[in-house]
């Protein structure tokens, strides 16, 4: 199977032998129209990935098809009496340009449209911003826009691009932009932000600020990035700047959406993928997943499968307890799809998503302990386990889209933290023997080197319905529009307690609730030549409920008024315009609104109100160049957020992380992208973000905590002032193999761990490096990938424990340089 397909259209083709694809039939219906109405159909109807070269071929008029037919047939009819061919670039895609002029009589005849030759071992990297004539269909605006066409910052990231060199789950799509950051907690565990709109280094009842989905159904709502291998994936699309219009809560920063290869109705085909690592300083790792997608009968339906186990080798030494290599990390997961073509194109897909991480201890060191080193008297392991179940219906017909999506998701996730005690004086209660229950469960203030052996377990449980129906009008003939509405009844739990030995104390927790019923409509117009014009509205009501947990009947009671059902409503408008001074240059604006609900924390022994925030962004960019086919494109984009009401998570004065609205901020963004194509087979990138922020009105109620160390509050936490990426891309023929070698570099700027005195040291400035090559073909390769090349440490991030002090102690450094040397095979 071939990996290195980029989706181009609204559907791609799952991999498929180019002689079964050549001479099969399949049944078409495609009305006459303009080919940006047609090519979305014949895509989907077809089973392949279509680009466009110009862009003012969208508007070309095309024939009706009808009938059963061979794909190639199909596309040729299609095109007929326009000025428009359609060339073959693989089994897979196709590529449609326009006709060379005719020659005319006296005068020399006008020279072709320059083509590019199609190497077979090309991949047009997509790990940066896509220019505007790629022609890249933006499938996560919900109309089938053209990237041409889009007001705003998109990249899209090619399956085949984040699979090459191993599959590393979200560490592939950190390693390949910018503008995308993380905490590092450990796999399953951390939060995601885009573009500088960060809140906090823990995982507590706060919404994220990045909204994940898989296809079109959302991930999670207050829950960590579940980390799901992106094995069998056709792209990744990544919007910046806040989406609330169309995909509500919890998008301030951002989205991610992950768009999976989808059942193949036409042949069977299999792959399999192995690889051994080798980590310096450490224990050896390994991979292994396999793919297959199964026909089922001659009615249209399919069903595909995707299964893998992967172990990432520990580095981490404890000397304390003899230990080596503590921090070995497992995951198992598989996902399942079964389409059912119901007829009078109507489509019904089943799908199925679980995965487990279990990590046999924590992921960081102590900075003043030798390297990779951390004395710790407990094992922090921790454990990830998301369950998904999806449900979705489709139609095309008349031009429009209806599409229902439904979902229910498990997700619970335990964790174990070091919270030990100093040891007690001689002739004390605990050292003569005794149990000094007050003072073996109250909170940790200071950490000495002598000290008694204290966990804290936290775990978060939470369960999601999410139901999304929507009709669209795919953009063509100047006019694109969406309207839907969707509900979503979340409920999330954390408990906590502390442990020492066989004794357990419970500790209060929180349950929150949330119900919320959304209507939105979207529409983008062509209002003159050269202008786009497009406008939207959300209107989301949320009621919020809740309970304090393990706290006694009469405190539960007393604090009714706390925990109280409340409503709230937000208004979300956005409006955009788009123009096109010359044909391989386009400048935008852009206002969009992102919001986050309300909700409970965990507060002293009982739980505190915390308020809905929201961010207010304009954005203005250029972007220039045709990417893929000029010798070098380029884009900027330049934005300034308003964010009110900060859902910030911190350390209380009792040594406890919470949740507060620590007041109003604002933070400028500027980002750009730069690709250069001095020859067919090489390709140089650079990316790069610059992020001001500030946290300038302090909020009241939290200025006692920051009283200490007014100076710490500054910046908005978790994000690096700047960052820079760059990569080669080299791709060639040997002989009868393809061969290709990605080289990257990445430097992530300093940013700050968190929110007050206790979480305000630094962390970040570092440079991450790697390369990867493969040699093969479409059923047989061999792979090496090499990273961190320079076998830096690095600081990706500051917080170890938060429930001992002494949090400037700790450090999580880079995986040491590792070797991965991988197979993989497809019938």
């Amino acid at each position: 199977m071939n990996p290195r397909l980029s989706l181009v259209a609204a559907a791609t083709l799952l991999s498929l032998p180019a002689q079964a694809l050549a001479a099969e039939e399949r049944a078409f219906d495609v009305p006459k129209g303009s080919l940006s109405t047609a090519l979305p159909v014949i895509s989907r109807q077809a089973g392949v990935s279509i680009s466009v070269v110009d862009a003012k071929l969208w508007q070309a008029r095309v024939k009706p098809v009808r009938g059963r037919m061979r794909v190639e047939e199909a596309i040729l009819r299609l095109l007929k009496g326009s000025n428009a061919r359609a060339v073959r670039v693989s089994a897979t895609s196709w590529r449609i340009e326009r006709r060379a002029p005719a020659p005319r009589v006296a005068h020399r005849a006008a020279p072709p449209p320059r083509q590019v030759p199609q190497h077979r071992a090309r991949e047009p990297a997509h790990d940066m911003v896509a220019a505007a004539q790629d022609e890249i269909i933006v499938t996560a605006s919900k109309t089938d826009l053209p990237y041409s066409h889009f007001a705003g910052v998109v990249t899209q990231l090619s399956g085949g691009d984040l699979a090459f060199g191993g599959e590393r789950g979200m560490e592939s799509i950190l390693s390949r932009t910018a503008t995308v950051s993380s905490t590092h907690l450990g796999s399953g565990r951390n939060k995601l932000f885009i573009r500088g709109i960060a809140d906090s280094s823990f995982t507590g009842p706060t919404q994220s600020t990045v909204g994940q989905y898989l296809g079109d159904i959302r991930l999670s709502y207050n829950a960590p990035d579940p980390d799901l291998r992106l094995y069998d994936v056709d792209n990744v699309e990544i919007l910046e700047g806040p989406q609330g219009t169309l995909y509500g809560a919890g998008s301030l920063g951002g989205i991610i959406r992950v768009v999976p290869k989808a059942p193949d109705p036409r042949a069977m085909s299999v792959q399999a993928i192995a690889g051994v690592s080798l980590t310096q300083h450490g224990d050896p790792g390994g991979d292994i997943a396999a793919i297959a997608n199964l026909p089922v009968g001659d009615d249209g339906h399919a069903l595909r499968l995707v299964g893998y186990m992967l172990t990432d080798g520990g580095y981490i030494d404890n000397p304390l307890r003899g230990q080596n290599d503590v921090n070995r990390v497992h995951v198992r997961g598989g996902r399942g799809a079964f389409r059912f073509d119901a007829g009078n194109d109507w489509t019904v897909d089943l799908g199925g998503v679980y995965q487990s991480i279990k990590s046999n201890d924590a992921q960081y060191a102590d900075k003043a302990a030798d390297p990779l080193t951390r004395n710790s008297m407990v094992e922090q392991n921790a454990s990830a386990r998301y369950g998904l179940g999806t449900i979705v219906i489709m139609k095309d017909w008349d031009g429009l889209h209806f599409q229902s999506s439904n979902a229910f998701i498990d997700h619970r996730l335990f964790e174990r933290f070091d919270a030990s005690l100093p040891e007690a004086p001689p002739g004390s209660v605990a050292s003569t023997g005794a149990v000094d229950v007050e003072r073996l469960f109250a909170p940790v203030q200071v950490t000495p080197l002598s000290t008694v052996p204290r966990v804290l377990d936290q775990r978060n449980a939470t369960r999601m319905f999410v139901s999304e129906n929507r009709l669209s009008r795919p953009y063509h003939d100047g006019l694109g529009w969406v309207i839907g509405a969707s509900f979503i009844d979340n409920r999330a739990r954390q408990n906590r307690e502390y442990g020492y030995g066989p004794l357990r104390a419970v500790l209060p927790g929180v349950t929150n609730k949330i119900t919320e019923v959304t209507g939105y409509a979207e529409a983008t117009v062509e209002v003159m030549p050269d202008l786009i014009a497009a406008g939207g509205i959300r209107l989301s009501h949320a009621r919020l409920g809740g309970m304090a947990e393990g706290v006694s009947f009469a405190l539960a009671q007393a604090g009714r008024a706390t925990t109280a059902s409340r409503n709230e409503t937000d208004l979300l408008p956005s409006f955009s315009l788009l123009a096109t001074p010359l044909h391989n240059l386009r400048l935008y604006a852009r206002y969009q609104e992102g919001f986050r609900p309300g909700g409970l924390a965990i507060d002293g022994d009982f739980v505190r109100r915390f308020l809905n925030d929201q961010v207010r962004t304009w954005e203005a960019g250029v972007r220039f160049g045709d990417k893929g086919q000029s010798l070098f494109d380029a884009s900027i984009a330049v934005s300034h957020s308003r964010w009110r009401n900060i859902q910030a998570d911190f350390i209380d004065s009792a040594g406890f992380p919470t949740t507060a609205n620590i007041g109003d901020g604002r933070i400028t963004s500027v980002s750009g992208a730069l690709a250069m194509r001095p020859t067919e087979t090489l390709t140089f990138e650079l990316g790069a973000v610059y992020n001001h922020s500030r946290v300038d009105d302090l909020a009241l109620e939290i200025l006692p905590v920051f009283a200490s160390a007014p100076g710490r509050l500054g910046r908005i936490p978790n994000v690096a002032s700047h960052a820079v990426r760059g990569s080669v891309n080299y791709a060639t023929v040997v002989g009868d193999e393809d061969f290709r070698v990605n080289s990257w570099a990445n430097y992530i700027g300093p940013s700050r761990l968190g929110i007050g005195p206790v979480l305000g040291e630094s962390q970040g400035d570092y440079i991450d490096t790697g390369v990867a090559m493969r040699i093969g073909n479409d059923r047989r390769g061999l792979s090496l990938t090499l990273t961190n090349l320079f076998d830096s440490r690095g600081n990706r991030f500051s917080l170890g424990t938060p429930f001992v002090e002494g949090n400037e102690g700790f450090m999580t450094p880079l995986r040491p340089r590792t070797l991965r040397i991988a197979v993989d095979v497809a019938y």
